[in-house]
């Protein structure tokens, strides 16, 4: 007779993670195009790849603009 002894789960303790600039232009931009609510339920894996690269092209858009503004203020 085999019983399957079921593990006893551990939770894990997550750490406060300090954002960076990149971090918080990620989760505008996840806003800005919707998928917030798919990232708070199931975690930045559940993002496809082709919103995922949607993700970081606005986020390298964003990035040389705010780039070139900062030259031309100069």
């Amino acid at each position: 007779m085999s019983e399957k002894k079921e593990k006893p789960k551990i939770q894990k303790i997550k750490k406060e993670k300090v954002l960076t600039e990149s971090d918080i232009m990620k989760y505008e931009i996840a806003e800005e195009l919707g998928l917030m609510d798919k990232v708070r339920k199931t975690g930045w894996k559940s993002l496809t790849a082709k919103e995922s690269g949607r993700i970081g092209g606005l986020m390298n858009k964003r990035s040389r603009e705010r780039k070139n503004a900062s030259e031309v203020k100069e």
